[in-house]
């Protein structure tokens, strides 16, 4: 018996450490495989079912490894379990210990750079009342510096801005409170450690942008292990691209004042900014209207645009340039440098996106109420993701609940270029055959009829009824899901008899802490519910799917990457929209059956699903659930698991 298979094995290290432990083959199977990757530097795609344990999976074979191992996870929620309880844990159970370190971007560590000139700057920046000395008394005694140690701090304050650095503003070994950032301590610690917990969005900044010598932390790695890896295709394709807005070149600007107002002003620098600022009040009257798009959504293709917006582009970059020549001529002193290489930056930036060939990459214009934001998007980004994993000799361990279609890796592995990698599918060990059924709805309307809506709200509330609540309602669009509440609240018969939560109401983990407490509570919401939720027991017994999750191909940045597909000669719907509705809907689904007691059904709406032949493909992805088209035997099915 290996020394992986002992620790998962009846009466071993874990059995004797976790309450109710079980052995899983499956479990146990993944861990083995995962060992082997490591030990051989291989990269690895694993699918591994809801309740597989992938976490334990592979976290033993990481500490067993006595190698360096960088994990990356999804969310910073996760990441915060991985430190703080998991891995403490399971080094604890098998005898193991290691040195951990928690590193997460720089958004969420205290500047002291930047809270000086904040605290310099209190009216110019806007922070009166006091906001600041919540912050400055605990900046005094912080050791980490980490700004979720401040309780009070909400994630969406406008003074964690003002007290963090970002990548353009930093300053990098010119700053004064080098020796002292808590940001270079995160990474010194993340450099002496023998496994790092990170987030794919810091490791692919890092990796993108060859940030601060991360390169170099990658470089020791004996392996890497992501987890929630479906979400990485899209993320390295943001990594991979480049966006400017309006808010930070708004930032720069502030920063600059702030700087210069330390020095007593200048007052040929102080047209300089004005100049900017028409340029930028110009581009913003060169875009679109906000929902001058066809869907009415806020982001607009580029060929949307008036004609007049190239000039105007050309204008705010010409002003950045001059801005940055005024500002390197005013003196060597590191913050205003800095500010003049961002001034720079941003007008490289600009004039890349704006010049673009639409063949390179693809280009939009997203507007909101408080500014405008430019980004490109490059269509594959395979090449530069397998040069990437080719150039650093480690092994590279892919994992997710929801990588393949049916038996299929290659959507993911291509989009990647991960042809290479091995696969290994491991299925749930839940019994999702009699644990939950599947509903699909006979004579439902086409979903592009105005009657669509009414007729999803009247399968939804019949269910509800009979699961006496504890039901996610979940829909494709913004549009569709305010509608839904609307129609809900106003019900001629009254409001439902258990508590309506609508996503946007609340934060997000706060309307899921609320979900679980109540018990009986309705949830409605949008693409963020569809996946990264995890409601165990009887809170949880319905989840009602309104539409197929095709991505709209009014978005610019689908419609330009369909007829890129297209142009190069590919099907744009059976190499991309469909495998990607796949793995958005498996997301979806799998939010209700989340351990071996759980029982529920799940419904979906959209009758293309047993109608059109691409329905094959996408119930091919989903778990094994009983399925049935009467309403009449869900509702018994639910009422005979309600509480």
């Amino acid at each position: 018996m290996t020394d992986v298979e002992e620790v998962f094995a009846k009466g071993g290290p874990l059995a004797r450490a976790l309450t109710g432990y079980a052995p899983r083959r499956s479990q146990q199977r993944m861990a083995a495989r995962v060992a082997d990757a490591i030990a051989e530097r291989r990269s690895l795609l694993v699918e591994a079912g809801t309740g597989t344990g992938k976490t334990f999976a592979y976290l033993v074979p990481a500490l067993l490894s006595g190698r360096r191992v960088i994990i990356s996870t999804g969310t910073r929620t996760l990441q915060d379990q991985l430190f703080a309880k998991d891995l403490p844990l399971v080094a604890a159970a098998i005898g193991r210990p290691a040195r951990l370190a928690l590193l997460k971007g720089r958004a969420n560590y205290l500047c002291r750079h930047r809270l000086l000139t904040a605290t310099a700057q209190r009216a110019l920046a806007g922070f009166e009342g006091g906001a600041l000395e919540p912050i400055e008394r605990w900046a005094a005694v912080t050791v980490t510096g980490d700004l979720a140690e401040v309780a009070e701090l909400a994630d969406s304050s406008a003074i964690r801005g003002a007290v963090t650095s970002t990548r353009e503003n930093c300053l990098g070994q010119r700053c004064a409170e080098w020796s002292r950032c808590h940001v270079v301590a995160a990474r010194r610690a993340a450099n002496d450690a023998d496994i790092v917990i990170v987030n794919h969005h810091l490791l692919l900044a890092d990796l993108a942008l060859k940030e601060d010598g991360f390169g170099d932390l990658l470089g020791s790695a004996d392996a890497v292990i992501l987890d929630e890896a479906h979400q990485l295709p899209d993320l390295v394709t943001q990594f991979f691209g480049v966006e400017v807005s309006s808010r930070q070149i708004e930032h720069l600007l502030g920063d600059a004042r702030a700087e210069l107002a330390r020095r007593g002003g200048d007052v040929t620098i102080t047209s300089m900014f004005e100049a900017v600022e028409a340029a930028l009040t110009g581009a913003r009257d060169s875009l679109p209207a906000r929902g001058a798009a066809a869907n009415g959504a806020a982001r607009v293709a580029w060929n949307d645009a008036p004609v007049a917006l190239e000039t105007a582009l050309d204008a705010l970059a010409d002003a950045l340039e001059t801005l940055h020549t005024g500002l390197a001529a005013v003196g060597a002193e590191p913050a205003l440098a800095h500010c003049a290489a961002r001034a720079a930056r941003l007008a490289e930036v600009i004039t890349r996106i704006a010049r673009a060939r639409e063949d390179e990459a693809a280009r939009s214009i997203e507007r909101d109420a408080r500014g405008f934001g430019l980004s490109l998007l490059p269509f594959d980004v395979a090449p530069r993701f397998r040069a990437i994993v080719e150039a650093r000799p480690c092994a590279w361990i892919f994992t997710s609940a929801t990588l393949s279609i049916g038996e299929d890796f290659s959507h993911f592995s291509q989009r990647l270029g991960l042809a290479s990698a091995e696969t290994l599918q491991i299925d749930s060990p839940f019994d999702f055959e009699t644990q939950g059924l599947l509903y699909l709805p006979k004579g439902m309307p086409d979903p592009a009829s105005a009657e669509y809506l009414a007729a999803v709200l009247a399968e939804a509330l019949s269910l509800i009824e009979a699961a006496r609540g504890g039901a996610f309602v979940l829909f494709t669009s913004h549009r569709a899901l305010a509608r839904a509440a609307e129609v809900i609240r106003g019900r001629p018969e009254g409001p439902l008899p258990w508590p309506l939560l609508v996503q946007g109401s609340a934060p997000r983990e706060q309307l899921l802490r609320e979900f679980r407490e109540l018990g009986n509570a309705v949830l409605l919401g949008t693409a963020s519910f569809w996946e990264g939720v995890d409601v165990k027991g009887e809170a949880l017994r319905l989840v009602v799917i309104e539409k197929l999750p095709f991505a709209s191909p009014e978005d610019p940045l689908v419609k330009a990457r369909i007829a890129h597909l297209e142009a190069t000669g590919g099907n744009a719907f059976r190499d991309y929209q469909l495998p990607e509705a796949a793995l958005a809907l498996k997301q979806g689904v799998g939010r209700l059956i989340r351990s071996e007691d759980d029982h529920g059904v799940v419904a979906i709406c959209d009758p293309r699903l047993v109608s059109r032949s691409y329905g094959r493909v996408l119930r091919a992805s989903l778990p094994p659930l009983t399925v049935t088209r009467e309403q009449d035997e869900s509702r018994r099915f639910l009422a005979k698991h309600a509480p």
